[in-house]
This record gives C-alpha cells, sequence and structure tokens, in this order.
C-alpha cells in the first residue's frame, strides 16, 4: 500500500504538521486539517491546491493565499511570483526528512510505526 504525507512547514522550512493518507488521496483534501488553527501572512502552496473553498479559509485566517491558478480555471486568479519563489522551502524540508533512510525508503509497514518515525525526524530537524 502506498502513502502520501501532507505537510505544513514554516517560513524555515521547519515541518509544522503533518497527515499520512493513503497514496491516492488528493493533496486538497488535507489542507484544512493542516491549516486549523494556523496564523501567518500568507499561505503558499502548488497548483494542486487551487480551489475557492480553500482560498475562503485562508481569507478567513486574515492571510494571502499566494497558490497559482490551475489551467482549467476559466479566470486565472494572480499570485505573488516573488512571494511564491519561498514555497521552495517545503521541498527542502522534504528532502531533509529523506536524509533519513528510513523515511525515504518507508521501510516500515505499518503507518503508525511509519508516524511515529516521522514524528522523531521532524523533531531531530527543529533541533538543527
Amino acid at each position: 500500500m502506498t502513502t502520501k504525507i501532507h505537510m505544513l512547514a514554516d517560513t524555515f522550512g521547519r515541518p509544522l504538521r503533518f497527515i499520512i493518507t493513503t497514496g491516492q488521496t488528493s493533496d486538497i483534501t488535507q489542507a484544512q486539517a493542516l491549516l486549523a488553527g494556523q496564523t501567518g501572512d500568507a499561505v503558499l502552496a502548488d497548483k494542486a491546491y487551487d480551489s475557492n473553498a480553500l482560498r475562503a479559509l485562508i481569507a478567513e485566517m486574515k492571510a494571502e493565499a499566494v497558490i497559482p491558478s490551475k489551467k482549467n480555471r476559466k479566470i486565472c486568479i494572480p499570485h505573488d511570483i516573488a512571494a511564491y519563489k519561498q514555497r521552495n522551502q517545503i521541498e527542502r524540508c522534504f528532502n531533509r526528512l529523506k536524509n533519513f533512510r528510513r523515511f525515504a525508503t518507508r521501510y516500515d509497514r505499518r503507518t503508525v510505526h511509519f508516524s511515529g518515525f516521522t514524528y522523531l525526524a521532524a523533531a531531530m530537524i527543529w533541533m538543527r
């Protein structure tokens, strides 16, 4: 069974929250749970998170949605290109986690064990 990790990271690329789901789960289905109780000036995400409902949730947080529009959107919503370049912090966060061989190759069969190690690896990243 494949799994997918949905993660929220801070400005410095440190993991704040993550959710492990099955591999075929869409990214946007976990966005509301990841953002619950969070504050910030902006939320940066890729095209997979482009939806009116998520943009409304971000507006309720009094934050700016820096999300490029999908190609199938009839009216493109502009985004701050300079701010969007900072989205690479989440990619860097995933790469730091992948330095742990156990995380990168997913040795653990049970999700609870994989989740536990992911928490441990995230704590080690915070200590750097």
